[in-house]
């Protein structure tokens, strides 16, 4: 593991789409329940979304290796180009970031199939944030009844086809704060999904809880 150096940022993200920026920049706030420290960051959005993030993230990072410690980049399976499992979409980026200036810096986590996966926990608060009214049957039944989750799955069949369900149902207009209300207030406690244990399994090595941030030069 390196050594934080002072006077740098601690993280940059490469995301594919404004709600994978929302809601990732929102947890990356929550420190403790992420199990890190603080975390200094800034996150970009790539303009080919999940197809750059994957084919060119090297690229658009490459400029930026001496002014971030760690770098992060995060898209979805489907729509990315590759028909490789998740791990192996994974290391292929970070094998071109190795090459370009993130050596022992840098990861990729994919999300499989896509970043709505990671909506659908235990957590009542995924309904409030969806908008679901208290007086209607409980979401995950509704969704079943609608034929959008199987009752023995963790998760919905489609999970992007579940949300637009759901906020068509409310008539709740589409928005990236949506994932930042996710983000902000969801506990990542029942998060069962292999991408987000990647996630946070990356931040806790680079950003270990008890560690003390660099101290910023004069």
């Amino acid at each position: 593991m390196t050594t934080p150096a002072e006077g740098r940022t601690d993280l940059v993200v490469l995301v594919a789409d404004a709600d994978m920026k929302f809601g990732v920049g929102a947890l990356l706030q929550r420190h403790r329940a992420l199990g890190t420290r603080r975390i200094t960051f800034d996150i970009f959005k790539h303009d080919d979304r999940d197809a750059g993030c994957f084919a060119r993230a090297h690229e658009y990072l490459r400029p930026l290796a001496d002014d971030y410690d760690h770098a992060l980049v995060m898209f979805d399976r489907h729509g990315c180009g590759s028909s490789e499992a998740a791990p192996d979409i994974e290391a292929e980026v970070w094998e071109r970031l190795e090459r370009t200036g993130w050596q022992d810096r840098s990861a990729a986590v994919v999300l499989d199939p896509e970043l709505e996966i990671w909506v659908w926990s235990a957590s009542p608060k995924v309904a409030e944030c969806l908008g679901w009214p208290p007086n209607r049957p409980v979401l995950r039944q509704w969704l079943e009844q609608q034929g959008l989750w199987s009752p023995n799955s963790p998760k919905p069949t489609d999970p992007k086809a579940a949300v637009e369900r759901v906020r068509r149902e409310v008539k709740k207009r589409r928005s990236p704060r949506l994932y930042e209300q996710l983000g902000e207030t969801v506990t990542t406690r029942h998060c069962v999904d292999d991408s987000f244990a990647r996630f946070r399994e990356v931040l806790q090595r680079w950003f270990p809880a008890g560690q003390l941030p660099p101290r910023p030069r004069d």
